[in-house]
């Protein structure tokens, strides 16, 4: 039995993320930070990462975040992301003075052989911190434009107060509207430290909204405090047996969300990773056995799975279909330097699922 999401039909906007901005300074040839001095300088998110699939793919892509007013750096996130064929709203924000806003910096070297990749936040500051509602028209964006898929981050509803009220804000306007409601949970420690009845009341309420939601066991345990089988270890099959286990008590929790989904990785070296799937559809369990892929650039692979799993959502596909363009859009992600995947075409990514890396001239 196939399985579809009912979408918005008369919608403006296929997909619509809500983020904070950033850039990252990775060091050049896999070089270590502490030891370099050339770097690469490109913008990011994890919630555009995610959008990026569709919007290289063609489809209509709209951005909610906020700059510093009459930045460089916030220049060239407009730019890149203009680049991306993604359309952006957002206020500007005043720096302050030199010790007022900013966007955030992502050191992140991408490791080498048997020398893992490391990453730094540098997130002091950070204007996406000031997100809000009230800087949107939320009535024209969703009632009148219309939005099939909202998709919201548990980094971005943990970033301050102000950000998981904006969160939950959203998600009500495109519950409201007819939109879908996409969240992957992406636990922090750091962000949650001290705030964690404040916070997990929020990501339920999202939780409860949403009709796909991404993540592995320790994120829904952490995040929403269900109860779950313990970790699988490193063992892929009992990773998947784990999740298997933890979406029968999130069903419970949240009966109305349709998708739950998250990713299976093993790392043999930086540079060679198993890299597989699993994704529940209603009562079918879809599951992309790990396969060995090669890594250029291991971070925002994840987001990739969810970018192509949300584009065949889009696209009304099956869902096998969801889960096989999700793993391969991931495995796309890995083989590129920019931390999202940037598809030439939806022929390149089902290369990849195919294992066919022939030359296509």
């Amino acid at each position: 039995m196939t399985m579809s999401i009912e979408l918005r039909t008369d919608a403006k906007t296929a997909l619509l993320v809500a983020t904070s901005m950033g850039v990252r300074l990775t060091p050049a040839n896999g070089q270590q930070v502490h030891c370099s001095d050339l770097f690469s300088m490109q913008a990011t998110s994890a919630e555009t990462n995610v959008a990026s699939v569709s919007s290289f793919l063609g489809l209509p892509v709209k951005v909610l975040t906020t700059f510093v007013k009459g930045s460089p750096i916030a220049r060239f996130i407009k730019d890149n992301l203009a680049g991306r064929r993604m359309s952006v709203e957002g206020p500007e924000v005043e720096q302050g003075g030199p010790w007022g806003y900013r966007h955030q910096f992502n050191l992140a070297d991408s490791g080498a052989g048997s020398r893992g990749p490391r990453v730094a936040n540098d997130r002091a500051g950070e204007v996406g911190r000031t997100l809000s509602a009230k800087d949107f028209d939320l009535d024209r964006i969703f009632a009148e434009e219309g939005v099939k898929i909202v998709h919201l981050s548990g980094l971005i509803a943990a970033l301050s107060p102000e950000t998981g009220q904006f969160c939950l804000e959203i998600a009500r306007a495109a519950k409201n509207n007819g939109a879908k409601v996409s969240f992957d949970c992406n636990h922090r420690a750091t962000f949650w430290k001290g705030r964690e009845d404040e916070l997990r009341a929020i990501f339920l309420e999202i939780g409860e909204a949403s009709d796909i939601l991404v993540g592995n066991e320790e994120d829904f345990q952490l995040c929403f405090g269900l109860e779950g089988p313990e970790a699988g270890g490193q063992d892929l099959a009992a990773k998947i047996e784990s999740f298997k286990g933890m979406i029968e008590a999130a069903k419970k929790r949240f009966p109305n969300t349709e998708v739950f989904a998250t990713t299976l990785r093993e790392v043999i070296s930086v540079d060679t990773h198993m890299w597989g799937a699993i994704m529940a559809a209603g009562d079918t369990y879809h599951v992309v056995e790990p396969r060995e892929i090669r890594v250029l650039d291991r971070i925002g692979g994840g987001d990739g799975f969810v970018g192509g799993m949300l584009y065949g959502v889009l696209q009304g596909w099956d869902a096998e279909k969801w889960v096989q363009f999700g793993w391969a859009s991931g495995a796309l992600a890995a083989t590129q330097l920019s931390d999202y995947g940037q598809p030439a075409d939806e022929d390149q990514v089902w290369s990849i699922w195919e294992g066919n890396a022939r030359v296509k001239r």
